[in-house]
């Protein structure tokens, strides 16, 4: 009983710990607004920002997870930033929320808009949603960053996992206490304990994606915390799989891998993604794709 209660207890501090950290620096306001119907989904996204486009996927629960960090992101290139299935202005559908499906999602709106390949950065849900649409459609990634991901349910900590598998029945808790949040009074149509409901269905499910990552097409990059939720050890596992750390890149660099890998300090899985660094470091690996097009 003592283990149930600190899990469910540390669930619910990460859940609003991350909630009220976006608070503090909200996305802009003035954006072009628009649906695309998109795989049986109304699929609700905002284009901040001109240049080579980078689709946005935000994490579990908060569409607004990269708070600040999306204007300064759309600085450079034209950010496209979606609500994921019943996230934010994107209503919910009977269909559950796997990854794979999502994925789908993203490569269909990226053939909706005609943008032919473009960059996709997914923050913690949303970087496993990125991950998929470049396993299964890689025609349509160009380059790719995963911010705080997995390519497998271990690499996060074994307390990590616990908590996942009890989401889904702690949803009538944390349902109620988000709606009552100023996150869910900016999204009153959201159906919090459903979606609560949905993410706990989906985290609890046991995925390895490992042999899929070392087959993967898109340029990426990795970037996480030094006090992440995700094992130290499956980042650099992660790492190898995409043909990183293996040798000395010598005197000259030549031997680096083209995959690239970021730890960005003092930050933790809950504020990484509006950490002032972190558009820093994607643009670094984005470099050249951020040239506008059209």
């Amino acid at each position: 009983m003592l283990r149930r209660d600190f899990l469910k207890s540390a669930l619910a501090t990460a859940v609003l710990t991350a909630v009220s950290a976006v608070q503090a620096k909200q996305a802009p306001t003035s954006s072009n607004e628009h649906f695309a119907d998109v795989n049986s989904q109304h699929l609700f996204y905002s284009v901040h920002g001109a240049g080579k486009p980078l689709i946005l996927l935000h994490g579990g629960i908060n569409p607004g997870s990269f708070g600040g960090n999306l204007a300064e992101l759309a600085k450079r290139r034209q950010v496209i930033a979606v609500h994921l299935q019943a996230h934010g202005r994107t209503p919910d559908t009977d269909r559950p929320l796997p990854s794979e499906t999502l994925g789908d999602d993203v490569a269909a709106l990226i053939g909706h808009l005609n943008l032919g390949k473009a960059d996709v950065m997914g923050y913690s849900l949303g970087s496993s949603v990125a991950l998929q649409a470049a396993i299964r459609h890689p025609d349509v990634i160009d380059r790719l960053v995963l911010v705080s991901s997995t390519m497998r349910q271990d690499g996060f900590y074994p307390e990590g996992v616990a908590a996942f598998k009890q989401l889904e029945a702690n949803a009538a808790t944390f349902g109620p206490a988000v709606k009552s949040s100023p996150l869910g009074k900016a999204y009153p149509d959201v159906d919090w304990i459903n979606l609560f409901r949905k993410v706990g269905d989906m985290t609890k499910r046991p995925f390895d994606w490992s042999a899929d990552v070392t087959k993967l097409q898109a340029r990426t990059l990795l970037v996480f915390a030094d006090a992440d939720a995700i094992r130290p050890e499956h980042m650099v596992e992660f790492w190898k799989a995409l043909g990183g750390g293996q040798r000395d890149a010598g005197i000259d660099g030549s031997l680096r891998p083209a995959n690239q890998l970021a730890i960005v300090p003092n930050t933790t899985h809950y504020t990484l993604a509006v950490d002032p660094m972190l558009p820093e470091v994607v643009e670094r690996f984005l470099g050249a794709g951020s040239k506008s097009v059209g």
